[in-house]
């Protein structure tokens, strides 16, 4: 009934779903797969009557593995986590930083579910949720994955604050594919309560999670960007990606993040990304630093937390 919390006592807002309504979802699931897996095997038994009995078993495999295992890894990557059984009982499957799963997350699910759920009538997942604090089977170990409870009363998760509109499209081209979803969990949930948070301990913060984006991306900190600025571009950036991906994206808005992005460059890049968090000078500042802007420590980029 709690939160889910990570590791630095931040709650995420997403309540993990246990095993009884697990367990009435995948038996939804499983009596509308048996029931197209009869009508199925019912036309092959008529189509394949004149094949001989290796043929006939084959066949009848196949129609098994295509109907109980191809068909929930394709019902869950169209619908992003929500099989009839799951839309029924208001549960979803997610990544582990509460965004929508891609084929590999769901197929890594149905091969572990062939041996947790069907093998064994469920008994593995059963005890591998019990066990698990936050109810996740074998698959959703494996997988990266957490299966959740849409309708909670009260329930919401804080939205993560948009980029300033001048950081619009800048990030266009910036390869993410190498950053983990542990780095994207943390950069969400500084966003969400960073006013929450003492003005230097939150700029120390987004430093050192802006040069951690920064090696993961491999490409320099633009100058001129604020740290907390740089990572809400990001992430609305990757928020983008996964809407577009999901949903698909309309013509006007790839045309408007296309001007967007030619009238602001990115940075050329350089051999070796520098580092939000510059070190330390030791000459103080003769004038308190600007309201918008970083302060720019002398030979280097980026910005310095306070001290």
């Amino acid at each position: 009934m709690s939160d889910l919390v990570t590791g630095d006592a931040v709650v995420l807002g997403l309540r993990p779903a246990r095993v009884p309504s697990r367990a009435l979802a995948f038996a939804l699931d499983l009596f509308v797969y048996l029931t197209g897996y009869l009508i199925v095997s019912v036309g092959l038994l008529f189509a394949t009557a004149s094949l001989d009995e290796a043929a006939a078993a084959a066949v009848t495999v196949a129609s098994f593995v295509l109907v109980l295992v191809g068909v929930p890894i394709a019902v869950e990557t169209l619908s992003h986590g929500r099989s009839l059984g799951k839309l029924a009982c208001g549960l979803r499957v997610v990544r582990e930083d509460g965004g929508p799963i891609r084929f590999r997350h769901a197929l890594v699910r149905g091969a572990m579910g062939v041996v947790e759920l069907l093998a064994t009538f469920g008994s593995v997942a059963c005890i591998a949720s019990l066990v698990s604090e936050r109810g996740r089977r074998l698959g959703d170990v494996f997988g990266g994955t957490l299966v959740i409870r849409e309708r909670v009363p009260g329930a919401r998760v804080m939205p993560v604050p948009p980029p300033p509109p001048w950081l619009a499209g800048r990030f266009a081209g910036l390869d993410l594919s190498a950053v983990p979803d542990g780095l994207w969990l943390a950069v969400r949930q500084y966003l969400t309560r960073m006013n929450q948070l003492d003005p230097a301990i939150g700029a120390a913060m987004a430093a050192k999670l802006a040069d951690e984006l920064v090696l993961r991306t491999g490409a320099p900190p633009p100058a001129g960007v604020p740290a907390a600025a740089y990572l809400m571009a990001v992430v609305h950036e990757r928020q983008s990606r996964d809407a577009a991906r999901a949903f698909g994206r309309p013509q006007w808005q790839e045309h408007q993040q296309q001007g967007a992005a030619a009238a602001l460059p990115y940075p050329a890049p350089v051999q070796a990304p520098v580092p939000y968090a510059a070190p330390a000078q030791a000459a103080a500042p003769v004038a308190p630093a600007p309201e918008v802007g970083p302060v720019r420590p002398a030979g280097g980029s980026g910005f310095a937390p306070p001290s």
